[in-house]
């Protein structure tokens, strides 16, 4: 069956600052797809966030590019296998840089949390009950 796959852009600052950052996070870089003014991050399978500079961004888009920092564009989420590396993700990212934001969700069958990379871009990463999504 096929796969259809997310293709996340985000204009970013400083690419190599940023691939930095998500390798940390423990992500790998698919080299074929990144040089000085892309980096190419391999989430999942199926998930890969493309850190463009402002500049190539730009060449995307007509629209103005938003200031990441004051301005809320988009909210990632990300799905973890348990509550334990939601944390664990979010720890790794205020340590790599980035910025824990709002409270803990925690509403028993399912648990989350967010951080902002270092462009301000939203991150949330969320558990979820299994036997609660199978209702």
């Amino acid at each position: 069956m096929y796969q259809q796959m997310i293709f996340v852009n985000l204009a970013t600052d400083d690419v190599a600052a940023s691939r930095k950052f998500f390798t940390e996070l423990g992500y790998s870089i698919n080299p074929q797809f990144s040089n000085d003014d892309c980096s190419c991050v391999v989430i999942s399978d199926t998930i890969i966030a493309m850190l463009l500079s402002k500049q190539r961004y730009a060449d995307f888009t007509k629209k103005e590019i938003a200031d990441s920092t004051k301005t809320s564009e988009v909210l990632i989420c990300l799905s973890a296998e348990s509550r334990e590396k939601v944390d664990e993700l979010v720890e790794k990212a205020v340590a790599a840089g980035g910025t824990a934001h709002d409270d803990v969700q925690d509403q028993g069958f399912m648990y989350g949390r967010s951080f902002d990379d270092l462009d301000g871009h939203s991150w949330e990463v969320v558990w979820m009950d299994p036997a609660a999504v199978q209702g």
